[in-house]
């Protein structure tokens, strides 16, 4: 579903991750949400790539989607 998102219990207990790196996708939107710029995070982390950022945020939207039965 997201090329660019992993979820690998050997790392960082299980927790979704930009692929390829050790970065928790919660870390980036917490950034991004605290006032940080996609420029800024990519000057920050230079593994990174502006579609690595977009995919974070793509994620958490895909989390909030949930639904709620009553």
């Amino acid at each position: 579903m997201f090329e660019r998102i992993s979820i690998d219990p050997e790392i960082y207990h299980g927790q979704a991750c930009v692929r390829g790196t050790r970065i928790p996708v919660h870390q980036i939107v917490g950034m991004l949400a605290n006032g940080d710029t996609i420029e800024e995070l990519l000057e920050d982390y230079p593994t990174l790539e502006r579609a690595d950022i977009l995919a974070c945020l793509e994620y958490a939207a895909s989390l909030a989607e949930e639904q709620v039965t009553f």
